[in-house]
C-alpha cells in the first residue's frame, strides 16, 4: 500500500505547542486518504519549536496531492496550536510543502493547499476553486470593515485585541499594553516620581534634565546641547522625525507679509527676498491644518493652548537651511507680529518652541499616525478579505502587515481613545487629534504615498540644491530597492499586462482600499483598478514602503528628537505671543509642558522609539510563504540591494555629529507594529 511520510513542524513562540488531538487527511486527484490521528495527549508531540515526522499509509495511490486538512480537538483545556508548514513526501519520492503559519484554535480544522503560488486564472479543478472561494468568504466574515470616527479611513470591526482574528493577535498581549510600557519607560527612566506632578512647572531649562536621561555621544544630547541654535530648528525640518513637511517656497503667500525690510540681514546673497524665491533658496513651513483645532480640556486645572504657525527658511551660503521669519497664527495683524531673528533672545526662542510644538502636534497625528499607521491597516483588511494565502500577491505582502492590526486596535483601545493615554500630555488630546485627522483627509492622496513623486511635488529633489537632505537620498534608495523587488515579483507570475486586468481578486483588493480606505473619495487619486504590470509594480511599493520604510524614518527618531521637553513640547500653558518684547525666561517655562506631562511624554517617546521583541527587518522572510526557486532568488537579490544601502548609509555616517540612520533597512522593521 502506497506511504506519505509527513512532517509538521509547530512554532516557537511561547504556547506554541499543543497536547490536543491532532488528525490530518489528504486529498488528491485520485481519492481521499482516511483521517489519521497523529498525536494525542502525552505524546510529547506537538511541543513549542517541534518538527515531528509521520508515517500515512492509504489503501490506494491519491494522484496529485491538492489539499491537506488538519484537524484539532480538545482534551482537556483551551489549547491553541501554531502550525508552520506541513511537508509530504510520495511515495514517487516528491517533495510537497504546504505552508501554513497560522494558529489552529479550539476544535477547528485547516485546509491548506501546497505553497506553490497561484493566480485565480490558473485553478482548473472544481476542489480549489471552492477552497479558494470558501477561504475568502471566511476571511470575508472575520475581518470586518468599521468606522472608528467620521471621515476616518475605515478601520477593523473589534472592540479589544482580544476580540481580533487569532492570526493577527500579538503573541504576548502584555508585551504591547501602552499603560504597562508608558509606567515601565517611565520607571526605566528613573521619572516615576515626576508622574503624578501635573501643574507643577520645572524652574528653569536646566531644571529639564531632572528627567532628561544623558547618554553620552547620541543625537538627544546632541539636541539638548543645541536645541536653541537656528541650525537644530532647521535641520530638523530635513532629518528629524518628522521631515515631510517642508517645501520650497516658490511665492511669498499674501498670509504673511514678510518685507525685505524684516528679514535683509538674514539673507547672504545680497539678493532681494523675491530674488531669493526666484533662485530657490527659500523654503516654507505652513502648520495651517491647526487652525480652528480644539486644544485639550480634559483637565480643567490646566488650560492647554494651540498655534497654526508659518515659518519661512533660508539655504545659506553653507547651504544650510535655517529660520528667518516666524508668525504663530495664520491671520496676520498687529496681535500677531513676526517673529525674526533679530528680535529679542526670548521673543525668537518662544517663536521657534512654539513651530516645534505645532511640528509635534502634526508629526504624531497626521504623519505618524493617520500616514502610517491607519493607512497601513486599511492595506492589511483589504489583503485578509481578498487575497487568498495561496495568491503570490499575498504571500509578498503578509510580512509587511505582522502585527499592524493588533497595534491599531490596542491603540484605540488605549491610546488614542477618549480619556485614553494620549490626553494626558498632548495639547490634541480630548478630541483635537480627531479634527486634525478628519482635515488631514484631504491631502491623503496616492501621489503623496508615492516617495519620489512626493519629493518632487514638494520642490525637494535637487542633491546638488540641498545636499543634507538624507530623509530623501536614502528613502528613494529604498523605494528603488523595494520597487525593484516587487517588479521581479510581478514578472514570475504576470507574464503581461492582460493577466493583471484579470487578476478579479487583484483588483477586489484596490477596490477595496479606494472604496473602504480612502471612502471612495475621487480626489484621493487612488486607483479603482490596476491594469499593467508597471503600475501594479508601483502600487505594491507604495504598500511595502509605508508600511516598513516610511513608518520607521517618522517613528524611531521620537526618542532623539522629543525627548529633550523644550524641543518637542507635547503641549503649552501659556497662549501664544502677542506682541514682541515682552517674553521671558520664566513666561517661556511656564509656557511649557508640567512636570507631570513632561514624564508621561517622555515615557511615551522612549517607548514608541523601540523596536520589538524578536523583530524582522526589511528583507527578513523567515516564514516561508512561497516555495518557488525564482522568488527565492529575487529576495536574495533584495537583501543584497538592501546590505548594499545599508553600507552607503554606514560609510556616510562615519564621523557624523548627527548620524541620519532611520532608512537603514537593517533599522526598518517589516511592519508597522508599535
Amino acid at each position: 500500500m502506497p506511504s506519505y511520510t509527513v512532517t509538521v513542524a509547530t512554532g516557537s513562540q511561547w504556547f506554541a505547542g499543543t497536547d490536543d488531538y491532532v488528525y490530518l487527511s489528504l486529498e488528491g486527484t485520485a481519492g481521499c486518504s482516511e483521517r489519521h490521528l497523529l498525536d494525542k495527549p502525552f505524546y510529547n508531540d506537538f511541543e513549542r519549536g517541534a518538527v515531528d515526522s509521520y508515517d500515512v499509509t492509504v489503501e490506494e495511490d491519491l494522484g496529485e496531492i491538492q489539499l491537506i486538512k488538519i484537524e484539532k480537538r480538545k482534551y482537556w483545556y483551551k489549547d491553541d496550536w501554531y502550525l508552520k508548514y506541513v511537508t509530504v513526501k510520495t511515495p514517487m519520492g516528491d517533495y510537497l510543502e504546504f505552508p501554513c503559519y497560522r494558529w489552529i484554535t479550539d476544535e477547528k480544522e485547516i485546509v491548506l493547499r501546497d505553497g506553490r503560488a497561484k493566480l485565480p486564472r490558473d485553478d482548473k479543478t472544481q476542489i480549489l476553486k471552492q477552497h479558494r472561494r470558501k477561504e475568502l468568504e471566511t476571511r470575508q466574515k472575520m475581518y470586518r470593515w468599521k468606522e472608528w470616527h467620521p471621515g476616518f479611513p475605515l478601520s477593523i470591526d473589534a472592540h479589544s485585541h482580544s476580540d481580533l482574528p487569532r492570526d493577527i493577535q500579538f503573541d504576548n498581549e502584555k508585551g504591547i499594553d501602552f499603560i504597562l510600557n508608558y509606567s515601565k519607560a517611565m520607571e526605566n527612566l528613573y521619572i516615576n516620581r515626576f508622574m503624578h506632578m501635573f501643574q507643577s512647572s520645572w524652574s528653569d531649562f536646566a531644571d529639564f534634565e531632572r528627567i532628561f536621561v544623558r547618554i553620552s555621544n547620541t543625537i538627544s544630547e546632541y539636541v539638548m546641547q543645541h536645541w536653541k541654535e537656528d541650525f537644530m530648528f532647521g535641520y530638523q525640518f530635513l532629518n528629524g522625525c518628522n521631515p515631510v513637511l517642508i517645501r520650497r517656497c516658490t511665492e511669498i503667500p499674501k498670509k504673511l507679509p514678510v518685507t525685505m525690510d524684516m528679514v535683509e540681514c538674514s539673507l547672504e546673497r545680497s539678493l532681494t527676498l523675491e530674488e531669493e524665491v526666484k533662485q530657490g533658496n527659500i523654503f516654507i513651513v505652513d502648520y495651517e491644518l491647526l487652525d480652528g483645532v480644539d486644544a485639550n480640556k480634559t483637565d480643567p486645572c490646566t488650560i492647554q493652548y494651540l498655534a497654526a504657525p508659518i515659518c519661512l527658511l533660508y539655504k545659506n551660503l553653507e547651504n544650510k537651511i535655517v529660520p528667518i521669519a516666524i508668525q504663530l497664527g495664520q491671520k496676520p495683524g498687529p496681535d500677531n507680529p513676526i517673529f525674526l531673528p533679530s528680535d529679542a533672545t526670548y521673543d525668537w526662542l518662544l517663536a521657534k518652541i512654539w513651530v516645534r510644538s505645532s511640528d509635534f502636534h502634526i508629526h504624531q497625528t497626521v504623519t505618524h499616525l493617520l500616514r502610517t499607521h491607519l493607512v497601513s491597516e486599511v492595506f492589511s483588511i483589504a489583503m485578509f478579505r481578498q487575497l487568498p494565502a495561496v495568491h503570490p500577491l499575498f504571500k509578498l505582502l503578509v510580512p509587511h502587515m505582522r502585527f499592524t492590526i493588533a497595534i491599531n486596535t490596542k491603540a484605540r483601545e488605549q491610546l488614542i481613545c477618549e480619556c485614553g493615554l494620549f490626553d494626558k500630555a498632548n495639547a490634541t488630546g480630548g478630541g483635537g487629534h480627531v479634527q486634525m485627522v478628519q482635515k488631514a483627509m484631504k491631502d491623503l492622496t496616492y501621489s503623496s504615498l508615492c516617495f519620489p513623486e512626493e519629493i518632487k511635488a514638494k520642490g525637494m529633489d535637487s542633491k546638488e540644491d540641498i545636499p543634507y537632505y538624507y530623509y530623501r537620498d536614502d528613502g528613494i534608495n529604498v523605494w528603488e530597492a523595494i520597487k525593484s523587488f516587487a517588479e521581479d515579483v510581478i514578472h514570475i507570475y504576470y507574464e503581461s499586462d492582460d493577466v493583471v486586468s484579470e487578476d478579479v481578486e487583484l483588483q477586489a483588493f484596490v477596490k477595496d482600499i479606494y472604496v473602504y480606505g480612502m471612502r471612495g473619495v475621487k480626489a484621493s487619486g487612488f486607483p479603482k483598478m490596476i491594469r499593467t504590470r508597471e503600475k501594479l509594480a508601483e502600487y505594491l511599493t507604495v504598500i511595502i514602503f509605508t508600511t516598513s520604510a516610511q513608518h520607521a524614518a517618522v517613528n524611531f527618531g521620537q526618542y532623539d528628537w522629543c525627548s529633550w521637553i523644550p524641543n518637542a513640547p507635547p503641549t503649552m500653558r501659556r497662549p501664544p505671543p502677542t506682541e514682541k518684547g515682552t517674553v521671558t525666561i520664566e513666561q517661556i517655562v511656564e509656557s511649557l509642558p508640567d512636570r507631570g506631562r513632561s514624564c508621561w511624554h517622555l515615557g511615551a517617546v522612549w517607548a514608541l522609539s523601540q523596536f520589538q521583541d524578536n523583530e524582522l527587518f526589511l528583507g527578513m522572510y523567515p516564514d516561508e510563504h512561497f516555495v518557488e526557486k525564482p522568488v527565492k532568488e529575487a529576495m536574495a537579490k533584495f537583501r543584497k540591494n538592501l546590505d548594499e544601502i545599508v553600507n552607503t548609509i554606514t560609510e556616510r555616517n562615519k564621523n557624523k555629529k548627527l548620524p541620519y540612520y532611520y532608512l537603514s533597512p537593517d533599522r526598518i522593521p517589516n511592519s508597522v507594529a508599535v
